[in-house]
């Protein structure tokens, strides 16, 4: 078979969703048969052995959050050349840019940038994408909410993006009730009713909408705890918030995790505060474990979560909104849960399966490398 080589280019590796999906594409394609190659803008902070123990590679282009360089442009440029990647695929806003500029100075047969968000930073930026189009092949987006507002306001012609979602490994991610008997006895749970919500404490995440609404929870449902995973710099804001509300000794701050599908076995239900989204991860995750779910109506969370059926959904930025759904959720019968938590898992395994999602990415580069050989 023809050897076949992708190069994966992305912002950073840190801990959050689009960084995890990314991981797990190199991993597959690279059981799959593609050589892969992972390039990051800024030095990478996590998945590193996790890549190089399957024989991919981790490069990085020595740049500074924030600090625009144009040596990355040519550190990117040469590594091209050196590479020859038949498919170079970005991912984040910074990433995708750099990708389509990069075009000017190196070789690309196949170009294909994925935006992994309904809102990447403000009109500069879609103004950026609307210019540097052309030098783009496909623009994918992981939500069709995304999708839709990016040929809306002009980012994006529409004959020129596709919706490809994020997928999650439903094997790793499943219901497991050993893990969730050990763990809450491990954490102290006992018969507390476990709220999960795991992510970067940053401003997309709004997580004092979630404890805004969790302090109304507890003046009704006494034993119910929330445990957050995550890192960022908003953390401390977070928990001082915790404090002035008084529920400072029902929320558990466990900050970077990497046990996340053990975590969601033992909850109760996971909460989403989110003031805007793409395509969360998190909420895939919980999903193909069978957890409900009450999460805030942005973004592609409509569409993971089928609201009434496997969840309920809100308005962003309304505590009292989120609070209401959280305690009709926890008054439902354990049953009632179980077959929301059931009805979750089938339809993440019918959307949004790992394999599948990585058969469309496979499907796409072809597609896309045959066009070009024709023209």
């Amino acid at each position: 078979m023809e050897q076949r080589r992708v190069l994966l280019l992305i912002t950073g590796l840190g801990y959050g969703g689009a960084e995890r999906q990314v991981v797990s594409l190199a991993v597959l394609l690279k059981a799959r048969g593609w050589d892969v190659d992972v390039v990051t803008l800024l030095r990478p902070q996590a998945y590193v052995p996790e890549l190089e123990s399957v024989g991919i590679q981790v490069r990085h282009l020595g740049m500074q959050r924030g600090i625009p360089n144009p040596c990355g442009l040519l550190r990117l440029s040469r590594l091209l050349r050196k590479i020859n990647p038949q498919v170079v695929h970005s991912h984040m806003v910074h990433a995708n840019l750099l990708a389509r500029l990069t075009r000017l100075l190196a070789q690309v047969p196949v170009l294909v940038c994925t935006a992994h968000n309904i809102n990447e930073g403000g009109r500069w930026r879609e103004w950026a994408y609307r210019l540097t189009d052309p030098f783009c092949d496909l623009t994918t987006q992981v939500s069709r909410a995304g999708l839709e507002r990016y040929v809306r306001i002009g980012a994006v012609p529409p004959h020129k993006i596709r919706f490809i979602p994020n997928g999650v490994d439903t094997t790793k991610f499943r219901p497991n009730p050993e893990v969730r008997g050990r763990l809450r006895q491990e954490l102290k749970l006992e018969d507390a009713f476990v709220w999960l919500a795991v992510g970067r404490f940053e401003e997309a995440k709004d997580y004092p909408n979630m404890l805004q609404a969790f302090a109304k929870v507890l003046r009704v449902h006494k034993d119910a705890v929330l445990l957050i995973a995550g890192q960022g710099s908003l953390r401390e804001k977070a928990q001082s918030l915790a404090e002035e509300l008084g529920i400072a000794p029902k929320v558990f701050f466990l900050g970077v995790r990497t046990d996340i599908p053990d975590l969601m076995n033992a909850a109760d239900a996971y909460v989403m505060s989110s003031a805007w989204e793409g395509m969360p991860m998190v909420l895939l995750e919980a999903g193909a474990v069978g957890l409900p779910v009450v999460a805030t109506d942005v973004g592609g969370n409509r569409e993971v979560v089928v609201d009434g059926k496997s969840g309920l959904l809100v308005p962003s930025k309304d505590p009292e909104a989120l609070a209401r759904a959280m305690v009709r959720l926890m008054e439902l019968s354990p049953e009632e849960r179980r077959s929301m938590g059931k009805y979750g898992r089938r339809h993440i395994e019918e959307n949004y399966s790992l394999e599948r999602v990585v058969e469309q990415w496979e499907m796409l580069y072809m597609e896309l490398l045959k066009k070009k050989s024709f023209n």
